[in-house]
C-alpha cells in the first residue's frame, strides 16, 4: 500500500511541475536579447525601443485596462518606481485586444500607473517579444538581455530588478 501511495504521489509531483516547465517555455528565454522595433505612445508619439532597450535596465509588461492579473500588479510598480526611479525604465505595452489608446490612457490617469505606455496596434511587438497573454514581464539588463520572464499577478520582481539595476 505504501508503494502505492508512493507512486500516486509521484505522478501528482510530476503533473504539477510539468505544468511549471510548460509555463517557462512560453516567451522569451533568460538570456535572449529583446527585440527592438517603433511603437506608439497613448498620445500617438512614435517611439523606437531601441532607444531603451541596451541603455539601462528595463522592465517590460504586455499589458490592458481589463487584466485583473495586471491590475494586481501595479502596487509591485508603485514600489519599485519610488525605490528605482529614474534607474529602471518601465514600459508597459498595451495590446489593443478590447483596447484603445484613450481608453488605456484615461485607465493610467485615473490610478497614476507610474512607466510609459505605448500601443501595440498591429500586435507587432506582442509577436517579437513572444508574448502570450497580458501581465507578461520581462527584466531586461543594461545590455537588454533577459534577466526575468515570467507572467502572473503575484510576481516578485525585487531581485531580479536590483540585479538589473546594480543596487
Amino acid at each position: 500500500m505504501r508503494f502505492i501511495t508512493s507512486l500516486g504521489a509521484a505522478a501528482i509531483l510530476l503533473l504539477a511541475t510539468a505544468g511549471d516547465a510548460t509555463a517557462q517555455m512560453k516567451g522569451l528565454k533568460v538570456g535572449d536579447r529583446a527585440p527592438t522595433l517603433s511603437l506608439r505612445t497613448l498620445d500617438g508619439q512614435s517611439v523606437d525601443l531601441a532607444d531603451h532597450i541596451g541603455k539601462g535596465p528595463v522592465l517590460i509588461e504586455f499589458w490592458a485596462t481589463w487584466c485583473p492579473l495586471c491590475r494586481q500588479m501595479e502596487p509591485t510598480y508603485r514600489a519599485l518606481a519610488e525605490k528605482y526611479g529614474r534607474d529602471l525604465q518601465m514600459l508597459f505595452i498595451v495590446v489593443p485586444t478590447n483596447q484603445t489608446p484613450e481608453r488605456a490612457k484615461q485607465y493610467v490617469e485615473k490610478v497614476q500607473h507610474p512607466g510609459t505606455f505605448l500601443f501595440d496596434a498591429d500586435g507587432a511587438a506582442y509577436r517579437a517579444f513572444s508574448a502570450y497573454h497580458t501581465s507578461y514581464v520581462l527584466v531586461l539588463d543594461r545590455q537588454g538581455k533577459v534577466l526575468y520572464s515570467a507572467d502572473g499577478g503575484e510576481q516578485d520582481l525585487t531581485d531580479v530588478v536590483r540585479q538589473a539595476v546594480g543596487r
